[in-house]
């Protein structure tokens, strides 16, 4: 029984079945948000939910079934336990805000389809390079915001007023937004204040942010690399299966030929008819002949 069930979870269709339904669910989530949606279909809305769910436990219960302790160490079964389990908590009283976290069952197409399964491995194998980017970023975001609130607290105090303040807009500065504005309005006051904003665009957002990118793009070939290994063996390991295979089939067909041809041989010995008695010679019957 766990062996069929162990098939019938490893199939390919039921791993699209359980995708269709995680995608099914989160639209109905989603219609939930409308009101008008939940007045016409507010009954079919909860019933899919409530299945959907169901579903979910019955899916971790038949992995718990099938894989046992190895079940529990794999992190991704962890991922997919902890989003059922919020689901299950209760939603009314001062727990409501929970309902919102229901929408949390859409993450499980992470652990359902392998391609965002490898995207989420590798930035999260991504993050120990990130840390120094990350201090070094932190590091240049703090040194410009004191030098932008010791320039320009006075100019613009909207901007610049206090160190907080500062950073937040050097943040803003760094992801694009409105950085123009914000620097032709100091430079007004400040001509040579374009020096100091293009600096930082300069180094934060076209050398630092794209080092964010180096390190993820090197973690997903690094990623890659292993899998194409992995894969290598496993397609070495099958190979020489079925060589073991064919040397089994073929030394156990040696085996048998001796034994077919030599029972052939004495069956041949056995069935052979006597030989014919040889034919006179034409000179002994010449002599009788002329004897007579």
């Amino acid at each position: 029984m766990r062996e069929r069930v162990r098939a019938a979870l490893e199939a390919p269709r039921f791993h699209q079945v359980i995708i269709a339904i995680i995608v099914i669910n989160a639209a109905t989530l989603g219609l939930e948000t409308s009101v008008t949606a939940v007045e016409r279909y507010g009954t079919a809305l909860a019933v899919v939910d409530h299945l959907a769910l169901y579903i979910f436990v019955l899916e971790l219960v038949a992995k718990m079934y099938v894989y046992r302790r190895g079940f529990f160490r794999d992190p991704w079964n962890l991922f997919d336990i902890m989003i059922v389990t919020v689901s299950l908590l209760p939603t009314a009283g001062g727990l409501s805000v929970l309902r919102a976290l229901r929408i949390l069952r859409a993450l499980r197409l992470i652990s359902v389809v392998p391609s965002l399964r490898r995207v989420v491995t590798a930035l999260l194998t991504a993050v120990p390079g990130m840390t120094s980017i990350v201090v070094l970023l932190g590091l240049v975001l703090y040194v410009t915001a004191v030098m932008g609130t010791k320039l320009y607290h006075a100019t613009a105090p909207e901007y610049f007023g206090d160190l907080p303040t500062s950073l937040f807009t050097l943040f803003q500065m760094m992801t694009g937004d409105a950085w123009s504005d914000i620097t032709r309005e100091v430079m007004d006051e400040h001509p040579s204040a374009w020096v100091f904003f293009v600096l930082f665009m300069l180094v934060c957002t076209f050398v630092v942010l794209n080092l964010f990118i180096a390190v993820v793009v090197s973690a997903m070939e690094d990623e890659h690399a292993e899998e194409s290994v992995q894969a290598t063996q496993d397609l070495g390991v099958a190979v020489l299966t079925e060589l073991a295979a064919l040397r089994a089939e073929v030394r156990e067909l040696r085996e048998r030929i001796p034994v077919t041809a030599g029972a052939a041989a004495g069956a041949g010995a056995g069935d052979r008819s006597p030989a014919a008695p040889a034919p006179r010679r034409r000179g002994s019957a010449r002599g009788r002949t002329g004897g007579r």
